[in-house]
This record gives C-alpha cells, sequence and structure tokens, in this order.
C-alpha cells in the first residue's frame, strides 16, 4: 500500500515557516508537556501533602486528560467557525490561570480533581490540533516535515519542563510550581499565537476576519465518523497512547522505586522528551517520502521495545533506554494523527475530525497512568500494566497493517487522490 498522495499542484508550496516555528514555540508549553508530563514530578510531594496514594492522585490526570479529549471535537468546530487565533487565545488565557490555580486553590484530592477537570477543558486548544490545523491549510508539499518541526515543540516542553517543574518544586513548593507552569504558558504560548501562527491579518485557516463556509475539499465529519478507515486509525493510536503515557508519567516514581534519586531519575523524562523532539521531526521527514502505515508501524514497535526492557530488566540504566524508546514512539503519534487525517479525510472539517481523534488519543492518555497507578496499588508492582500495554502496542502495528489497501475516505467527492 502507498500513502495517498497529495494533489499534483502545490498552491501552498511557499507556505511561510513561521507558522511552524510559532506552532513549534506554543507547543512547548502544550497539555502535554504542563499537564501531563510535569505530573510525574509532581506525585510523590503531591502524595505526601495530600496524605494518598500514587493510583488515586492518578485519577486527577485522567480526568484532566479525558476532559481534554470530550472538549477537543467541540473546540474543534469552533476554530473551524470562528478561527484559531479568537478561540485559541481564550483557551490559553483560561487554561494557564487553572493550571496556577492548582497550587493555588488545592487544599484535597477532590479539589485537584476538580481543578484538573476544569483545565482539561481549556487545555482542548492548547494541544496540537490548533496548530496542527494551521499548518495543513498552509503546507502541502513539506506538510509531513512542517508537522514535525511544530510538534517537535512538545518534545522540547517535556524536555525541558520536567526539570524547570523540579527546580520549581525545590524553590518554592509544588503549590509555586503550578503558579509558575500556568505562568510559563501565558508568557510563550499567547505571543507564538497571536504574532506567528495566525496573526492579525491571516486569511487562510485560523483567520482573525470573520468567519466564512469552508469551501476546502474533505470528507464531513458524519462522514470521518462512520468510515472503517477512522476507527481503525482511533483504535491504533488509543492503545499506544495508553502504553506511553502510562509509562512517562511514571517513569520517574519507578525509577525512584528502582533505587534511582529522584532528580537523576526526573532526567529520564527529560531523555524521553529529547527522543520525542527526535522522534517528531524524523517522523515528519519520513511522512513527505513513504507509506504511512509503515512510519506509523516503525515508531509503533519502538515503545514496544522499551516496554519489553521494562519488563525484562530492572537496572536504572536500562530504564533510562527504555524511556528514550518510549519517548521515540511518542513522538511520531500527534504527527501521525494530522497528516493521515489531511491524506484520508482533507481540509473541510479538519478541526472537527481532529477534534475526534485527539479525544480517543486523550483517553488513551489519561486511562494509561491511572491504570498504571492502579497496577501499583494492587500489586506493589508496574508489570501488570506493562505486559498488557506491550500487548496493546503489538496489535496497533497489526491495525496499521489492515490500513494497506485502502483508499482516501470518500476521494471520489471530495478531491482527495491517491491509493492507500
Amino acid at each position: 500500500m502507498s500513502t495517498p498522495t497529495a494533489p499534483t499542484s502545490t498552491p501552498h508550496a511557499g507556505a511561510p515557516w513561521r507558522i511552524a516555528i510559532g506552532a513549534m514555540l506554543a507547543l512547548i508549553v502544550g497539555n502535554g508537556p504542563i499537564m501531563q508530563f510535569t505530573f510525574g514530578v509532581l506525585i510523590i510531594p503531591l502524595s505526601q501533602a495530600l496524605g494518598t496514594d500514587r493510583g488515586t492522585l492518578s485519577t486527577a490526570l485522567l480526568v484532566g486528560l479525558v476532559t481534554t479529549g470530550l472538549a477537543t471535537p467541540f473546540v474543534g468546530r469552533l476554530m473551524d467557525r470562528h478561527g484559531v487565533r479568537r478561540i485559541g487565545t481564550i483557551c490559553i488565557l483560561v487554561f494557564a490561570l487553572l493550571m496556577a490555580a492548582c497550587g493555588w486553590l488545592t487544599q484535597s484530592v477532590t479539589t485537584l480533581i476538580l481543578l484538573y477537570g476544569l483545565c482539561g477543558v481549556f487545555a482542548a486548544g492548547q494541544t496540537p490540533l490548533s496548530y496542527s490545523k494551521a499548518i495543513a491549510a498552509a503546507f502541502d508539499r513539506h506538510r509531513g516535515l512542517a508537522l514535525g518541526v511544530a510538534t517537535a515543540g512538545v518534545g522540547i516542553g517535556t524536555m525541558t519542563l520536567p526539570l524547570i517543574a523540579q527546580w520549581l518544586l525545590g524553590q518554592f513548593g509544588w503549590r509555586g510550581a503550578y503558579v509558575g507552569l500556568g505562568l510559563m504558558t501565558v508568557l510563550l504560548a499567547l505571543p507564538a499565537l497571536r504574532w506567528l501562527v495566525v496573526p492579525a491579518d491571516t486569511t487562510q485557516t485560523g483567520r482573525a476576519s470573520a468567519p466564512v463556509p469552508s469551501t476546502k475539499p474533505g470528507c464531513s465529519a458524519q462522514q470521518a465518523r462512520t468510515s472503517a478507515v477512522f476507527w481503525v486509525m482511533a483504535s491504533a493510536f488509543f492503545l499506544v497512547a495508553l502504553a506511553v503515557s502510562g509509562v512517562i508519567a511514571h517513569i520517574v516514581p519507578m525509577l525512584v522505586d528502582r533505587g534511582v534519586e529522584a532528580r537523576s531519575a526526573t532526567a529520564a523524562i527529560s531523555a524521553a522528551g529529547l527522543a520525542l523532539l527526535a522522534g517528531r521531526l524524523v517522523a515528519g521527514w519520513m511522512l513527505d517520502r513513504y507509506p504511512t502505515h509503515y512510519v506509523a508501524i516503525l515508531f509503533f514497535c519502538l515503545p514496544l521495545g522499551g516496554l519489553a526492557l521494562l519488563l525484562l530488566n530492572q537496572s536504572p540504566q536500562v530504564g533510562l533506554a527504555a524511556a528514550v524508546l518510549v519517548g521515540l514512539g511518542l513522538g511520531a503519534e500527534v504527527d501521525l494523527i494530522a497528516f493521515m487525517q489531511s491524506r484520508y479525510f482533507g481540509q473541510k472539517a479538519f478541526g472537527e475530525i481532529y477534534g475526534y481523534f485527539f479525544a480517543i488519543f486523550m483517553l488513551g492518555s489519561g486511562l494509561g497512568p491511572f491504570l498504571m497507578g492502579q497496577s501499583h496499588r494492587l500489586t506493589g508492582s508496574y508489570n501488570v500494566f506493562l505486559t498488557l500495554a506491550a500487548i496493546g502496542v503489538l496489535g496497533a502495528c497489526v491495525l496499521m497493517g489492515i490500513l494497506k489497501g485502502r483508499g482516501a475516505v470518500g476521494h471520489r467527492h471530495t478531491g482527495l487522490q491517491g491509493t492507500a
């Protein structure tokens, strides 16, 4: 099977790379680095301060990621109608305020869960949705690489924010760490969105001008939801998100359990972030050149290897290597979702369809840390989850193989070309 090829004309071939650079800067403080990947640094002091176990605390992250997933289709629909700039600005401001409020207001696990749930709703506008939508509209020929550059910001954030959170934790405690994370989100994401990604005179997708009906080719959201390709893709991304998010969220306490000092264990998340950065750039480059399902299988096999290492060897050094492999797999997922969606379903309802994919992805991302925390709570070990996660990732590889022979959904009606 070959990936659906882009139309022979490339009207956006000269699209400004400032959009990709701006998206990269904004995604350094995206929902994943801010809300998800700092959680492993904060979970031990939170557990001590609130007098509860890791499994119970992981419920907060589960609720936050699930509400992000549930809100993303709605936010995507709003962006399709009103533009990325307007909706994205509101979401960034409220998301940042609520993250800071986690430090101001949390007095119990229940309060933390409620605040994470609210954070998740507005975090939907600070996911790759906003930036992938702008890039997919502006790029055709180099779309894969542009998406890779943009989502590399998540890798930079995953690499640096846990270290920053650890420093904030040491200087100001966990409450000050949350306030600092909220402040960083506003200071970096808002200027990047408004000055680089969708400045005030933007006339393409993400426009600041009055909304107009979409005339772009592609499937409607209903056509996408009822296609087999959609559910094959969604199931694969769910299984991989479940596995990799569980490992990343608990890699710090897992390594601490194996005798690694907490500060050194935090370096594992940074190593995963560096791998994520590399993975997104390489995956983006490959997506422009090779069949999509082969690229997906390759990058799904990498976290599968990391899971196997964690199961078969308990040494700290192997744990660090496993984190890198998991990060490489995590680095390709968002690129793959946006790229495959644009090729299989087109631009007509990009925001809403991406929202559905991201909702399912976030459900897996939220369940992973929760189930891994429950594995530790019930058995005193993470091995049960690691085994099931490895089986799930293997299943995701099989699902990507199923895409072989399937063409772009509705291509006879939408102008999508090529065979899948």
